[in-house]
């Protein structure tokens, strides 16, 4: 199986003034295809940092892939630096100035001389047409590697990825498996409750299993490679099925699948409206359960602090106010050291109240509070 790398091109990266979103686009593009990604790293805009990035990547993988410093202006950098990497010099290719001048014509636009930097490319590299943009992308061959430089421009590397370089790394790399991946949700728990009921999973080599945490959830990713998407599938559907077993109604969804919409899917479908009322959240719950489908009849943000009894009345008076069958009331208290949150849930059938501390970060505590109060009204109407 081929291995890459990606390398992203820009000072503007560096100083957190442009967020990479092409990373993200690339490295599910290669996971399709099955190539093994295994470091993705970034640059500012200099000849001899670049120039010495690409040097190292192709001692460990097959495929490097860069993006920005495609421009025609001095500091883009990336046609001379791939050259220094691999010790040529730049070239002028008058067919590439042809078709920048007809992109430019089409724009009712009149390209500058700085415009023909753009067609330049390192001497014996194989350029591909940018059809949505100006700046023609390349790739450069050796016997064992290749080097693909693609502009940093969202739209224009996402044609050239799917248009130009997957088909020719299909071709050159013969990449006929794939790698194809299942998020399983869980909520209420933490991460390491689950390791020790999944120890042994994570430690497959095929498929592999990874945890990641976030504020009172924690995913659990399953990657195959296989020859076929259906034989992936069956992989993926053996370790999913060990999860769910060791896992239970900790799992509350996979992939796609949302805390609040599996809460208001599992009340529509027993012909019930819920409201919320939040406190110190600044709308994070309301705003997750708002259209999400016809449960959710509406919600109250209050800037009062209640007891105990008062929450469970003000929840009362939202569920009414709303004619909702269940309501749910949060209140996030702050505190030097940590963080409480506050619950109640008022059904035809009971009331509840929950009282939990969180001592993370204080930033991640709205998002901690949201997901667990979700999470107790799931589990609340579980085998009900």
């Amino acid at each position: 199986m081929s291995s890459a790398e990606i390398i992203t091109i820009g000072t503007e990266l560096l100083l957190g003034e442009t967020v990479d979103t092409n990373t993200r686009y690339i490295a599910r593009t290669l996971r399709d295809a099955g190539v093994d990604l295994y470091r993705a790293s970034t640059v500012g805009d200099n000849h001899e940092r670049i120039a010495q990035i690409i040097r190292e990547g192709i001692q460990r993988a097959e495929i490097i892939i860069t993006t920005g410093g495609l421009g025609p202006t001095v500091d883009d950098p990336t046609r001379e630096a791939v050259a220094l990497a691999v010790g040529v010099e730049t070239e002028f290719r008058p067919e590439l100035w042809e078709q920048i001048q007809e992109r430019f014509q089409r724009y009712g636009r009149t390209p500058t001389e700085n415009n023909k930097r753009q067609a330049y490319v390192p001497q014996g590299a194989k350029a591909f047409e940018n059809r949505v943009g100006t700046a023609p992308a390349f790739v450069c061959e050796s016997e064992n590697s290749v080097i693909i430089a693609l502009p940093g421009v969202p739209r224009e590397m996402e044609f050239l990825m799917k248009r130009k370089v997957m088909p020719f790394l299909r071709d050159r790399f013969e990449l006929k498996e794939i790698i194809k991946s299942r998020l399983i949700h869980t909520s209420g728990v933490g991460e390491s409750a689950i390791d020790t009921r999944i120890g042994d999973l994570e430690e497959l080599s095929n498929p592999t299993v990874g945890m990641a945490a976030h504020a009172g959830q924690v995913d659990i990713r399953i990657t195959a490679k296989a020859q076929s998407e259906a034989e992936a599938d069956e992989l993926i559907a053996i370790v999913e099925a060990q999860l769910r077993e060791r896992l239970g109604h900790w799992i509350y969804g996979a992939d796609q699948e949302t805390l609040e919409g599996v809460v208001l899917d599992d009340l529509e479908t027993r012909g019930m409206k819920m409201a919320a009322m939040e406190t110190n959240l600044d709308g994070r719950l309301l705003r997750r359960l708002a259209g999400k489908g016809d449960a959710f009849a509406g919600g109250e943000i209050s800037s009062s602090t209640f007891s105990a009894d008062e929450l469970m009345q003000a929840t009362k008076n939202t569920c009414q106010a709303h004619h909702a069958d269940v309501c749910l009331g949060v209140i996030l208290v702050p505190g030097e050291t940590q963080q409480t949150m506050h619950l109640a849930v008022t059904t035809p059938n009971e009331e509840k109240q929950l009282k939990r501390t969180y001592g993370g970060p204080p930033q991640m505590a709205p998002l901690w509070t949201v997901n667990l109060s979700l999470d107790y009204l799931r589990k609340l109407f579980i085998d009900k």
